[in-house]
């Protein structure tokens, strides 16, 4: 009996955005997924501190937007975006997923509350972090050749 579900949401240019859960009959924990793909739009000696430093970032935001009557403090961030691999020019592929952890297990998987508090971290994401860098722009796919500069 599969007990997984999960929902994508809508209205982004540059990333596919979904959220989910594991077990929608115990429900406990809930996760967002972004996923984009990367062009390098400059050189850096240090990609690896780069990413480490956008990761930093989204985990100070989601700090900051935590709704602490729905969810605990604590929280999982995992950037995954293979540093080894960025060469200006090329494309990569990164993705990210945030786990979170519910207080209120009354709530149902299919309320609009879900819907609309992941697709405003997913706004505030984009806008703070993924936009802020001089590093990256972002396309929906890896074939696309226009590419979209978060500004």
């Amino acid at each position: 009996m599969k007990k997984g579900k999960t929902s994508k949401i809508q209205g982004f240019k540059s990333m596919k955005v979904m959220y989910g859960t594991v077990d929608s009959v115990n429900f406990k924990s809930i996760y967002l997924n972004i996923q984009t793909w990367v062009t390098p739009i400059k050189e850096s000696e240090n990609w690896p501190r780069i990413v480490l430093n956008m990761s930093r970032q989204i985990k100070h935001l989601i700090f900051d937007l935590l709704d602490r009557e729905v969810f605990e403090e604590n929280f999982i961030v995992d950037l995954d975006l293979r540093s080894s691999g960025i060469v200006q020019g090329k494309k990569s592929f990164m993705s990210l997923e945030i786990n979170f952890y519910l207080k209120k297990t009354e709530l149902d998987f299919k309320s609009s509350y879900f819907k609309n508090y992941f697709k405003k971290m997913s706004k505030d994401i984009n806008n703070f972090v993924f936009s802020k860098t001089d590093y990256f722009e972002y396309s929906l796919s890896k074939s696309k050749k226009e590419l979209i500069k978060q500004s």
